[in-house]
């Protein structure tokens, strides 16, 4: 083949593969909220988040725009991967095959293809409480794919991850069987209340990590004016984390992940958050600046500030678990009483 027609033909693979994956992205966009106006917010937001913010460090941690950058990218994750059954058909629609000769590129876009039809599938059992079994998940990909599965699983997990805080378990059944699992130990597996739902705790971790950037404590007015540019709004029911302010407010202060307090000489009163107890038992700062990081597509070191309290928050945690050590080895010697079984968290009553 001439050289020219050679050059010619890489061009056209690289538009084709740029135009691709480009309304792939804005596809999965659409899935995720049912307004178009939500759509267009989330490419706004998506524009300041990997890659372009990412490689310079936070200088000023207590500020609100360095804060918005970070959690911005949990909420703009979160749409990138909602449910919608139209989304597969629509992309096939929107992206036609050219007769291109390199099949690597049209391999690779339907991995994606898969991966996201996958991606609802598993979100679509978790809101039924149902498990999903490794032959159902071959069956979704369908049998041409059977050979990439792991990949295709690994690209599943690494979003779900990101967008949602929970990891894509195998679980002990009569047949190899998968559920999300929530990162952290909120009650009916992320959900917090009884029944259905999606999990709430990206929600969680990312007012924690909005808490912990603003300097251990948030003003309620700063955590609004963050999760407003995500169209998070005080009062109005959001399609994945139902009304928010009183998830926050009500919710997860009785589960006594966050405190909410008064603002000590505040006239008219206003109000703060911090972390709850039982926030700092089962997570550290180190952990939501690391789930922060991975989201902006950076790492921890990269806020050197943030990093710096972190690690001295972890190795705290860490002594704290060796006198726990030595007092409960000190215990056993004197006996050795039975242990009664931890209580598992129960949804919370409305």
């Amino acid at each position: 083949m001439p050289r020219g027609q050679k050059s010619k033909l890489h061009a056209r693979e690289k538009r084709h593969q740029a135009r691709c994956e480009t309304r792939a992205y804005e596809d999965a966009q659409e899935a995720a909220e049912e307004t178009p106006e939500t759509a267009e917010e989330f490419s706004a937001a998506s524009q300041s988040q990997p890659g372009a913010e990412s490689s310079s460090p936070l200088k000023e941690p207590q500020k609100a725009t360095s804060t918005s950058t970070l959690i911005l990218s949990s909420s703009s994750s979160e749409s990138d991967v909602s449910s919608c059954e139209e989304s597969e058909p629509r992309m096939q629609k929107e992206c036609p095959f050219e007769p291109i000769p390199t099949t690597t590129i049209l391999h690779q876009d339907m991995i994606a293809r898969r991966a996201m039809v996958l991606l609802q599938h598993l979100l679509h059992n978790y809101n039924l409480k149902q498990l999903t079994t490794k032959e159902e998940m071959l069956k979704v990909i369908t049998k041409k794919y059977e050979d990439d599965f792991p990949e295709i699983l690994r690209k599943v997990s690494e979003k779900l991850e990101d967008a949602f805080a929970v990891e894509v378990r195998e679980v002990n059944s009569s047949q190899p069987s998968y559920n999300l699992i929530s990162k952290l130990k909120l009650p009916n597996n992320g959900r917090i209340r009884a029944g259905r739902g999606l999990p709430k705790t990206s929600f969680l971790m990312s007012v924690l990590g909005i808490i912990f950037i603003q300097g251990n404590c948030a003003s309620e007015e700063e955590i609004w004016k963050i999760l407003k540019k995500k169209r998070i709004y005080p009062g109005k029911k959001h399609r994945i984390f139902g009304e928010p302010r009183k998830l926050m407010t009500h919710y997860l202060v009785k589960l006594k992940y966050l405190e909410y307090r008064q603002v000590a000489n505040s006239n008219p009163p206003s109000y703060e958050f911090l972390w709850g107890p039982q926030a700092h038992a089962e997570t550290s700062k180190m952990k939501i600046l690391e789930y922060l990081a991975k989201i902006n597509k950076t790492t921890p070191r990269a806020i050197s500030i943030l990093y710096e309290e972190a690690l001295k928050d972890q190795q705290k945690q860490a002594e704290a678990r060796d006198e726990d050590n030595t007092d409960t080895t000190d215990q056993s010697t004197e006996g050795s009483p039975e242990k009664s079984p931890a209580a598992s968290p129960t949804p919370v009553d409305t």
